[in-house]
């Protein structure tokens, strides 16, 4: 079996740390593993496959030799190290929302349009985890009938703020319990027993980015040009795995029975009927692995051609670390 050089860039970080333990998990057929970081983190070390490997400043030359690179690094660093890495004639696939909606490079989610990365020019993207995690769940949806439009609210984890964000609930959490003081300092007010409906930048439409990536990046995962989508995205007091609730309207009506036998037949989804005496989902049950969890499918009262549902994935894994070395492990296969 062919083996293969792979970099992680941004390896100490959240994700860049799931990406490891996912490849290990995968048994991803890997020759040389490189940790890069940028300069102020380099010289600890991260564990994979029973080893202690040293971390390594990211630099242009770092990536000559490599045949994969995988990005967990903010845009502005995948920016800077793009033109290197496609130069190297590594592939780059990045998590960042800095090549998204690039028509160059593709934005996958393998189980639903995997055909697409093998178009690449160097580098591919990893959506956002939400719209990962709701295009999961509507997808096998999707190859019955176009979806027209969709109504969405994200109940995002603390976790998808970074470590910060971890952090902040915990130390809040505790604080309350003591009677002290709690401090905001990733989040712009108090999110401990609270939630924030708003995530991501402002943007003239007065929605956020973070909310437009649902219709952007939507559009272009399902080959949908004219897709409309509505989202409103909330953080919630959860520490891991994203929450989603869905309404949306397909070309042609599809039945409930329909829409819940292409979600149980969709890979990497499952369908919620009765889990412990629930039809439904939660972030606990759902974090630490890859599937989506999907429940309470149901009739939309507002439009003959609409359906509900609720779906809950681990946007550390399945949203972000996870689905890029299943883009990995889709061009080697």
């Amino acid at each position: 079996m062919k083996e293969y050089n792979v970099a992680v860039l941004g390896a100490t970080g959240a994700v860049g740390r799931e990406m490891l333990k996912v490849l290990e998990e995968y048994d991803i057929p890997v020759k040389k593993l490189l940790p890069l970081v940028s300069a102020r983190s380099a010289g600890t070390t991260v564990p994979f496959r029973g080893r202690e490997l040293l971390v390594e400043e990211a630099r242009d030359e770092a990536f000559s030799g490599m045949d994969f690179v995988l990005g967990a690094v903010k845009s502005n660093m995948s920016r800077v190290f793009a033109p290197a890495i496609v130069k190297a004639g590594a592939v780059f696939i990045d998590n960042s929302s800095a090549f998204r909606m690039d028509p160059e490079a593709p934005l996958v989610v393998p189980e639903i349009n995997g055909e697409d990365a093998k178009a690449n020019k160097g580098i591919i993207a990893n959506p956002n985890c939400s719209t990962i995690i709701t295009l999961m769940a509507v997808g096998g949806i999707a190859r019955l009938s176009p979806i027209k439009t969709m109504v969405a609210a994200t109940y995002q984890a603390v976790s998808g703020a970074g470590q910060g964000g971890l952090v902040e609930l915990e130390e809040q959490m505790m604080a309350m319990a003591r009677g002290e003081e709690l401090k905001c300092k990733v989040f712009p007010t108090q999110i401990a027993m609270n939630v924030i409906p708003f995530i991501g930048a402002l943007t003239p439409n007065d929605y956020t980015d973070e909310e437009m990536k649902m219709q952007n990046e939507g559009r272009k995962i399902l080959h949908l040009p004219e897709l409309k989508v509505t989202c409103s995205c909330v953080r919630v007091p959860v520490m891991r795995s994203h929450s989603i609730a869905v309404t949306l309207r397909t070309e042609r009506k599809i039945s409930v029975e329909e829409a819940k036998e292409a979600v149980r037949s969709f890979p990497g989804c499952r369908l919620i009927e009765d889990y412990e005496g629930r039809c439904y989902p939660t972030p606990l049950d759902t974090s630490g692995q890859d599937l989506v969890w999907v429940g309470r499918i149901r009739e939309d009262l507002t439009d003959e051609n609409g359906l509900t549902l609720w779906c809950c994935g681990d946007q550390i894994r399945k949203g972000a670390a996870s689905n890029a070395v299943q883009i990995l492990q889709y061009l080697i296969r």
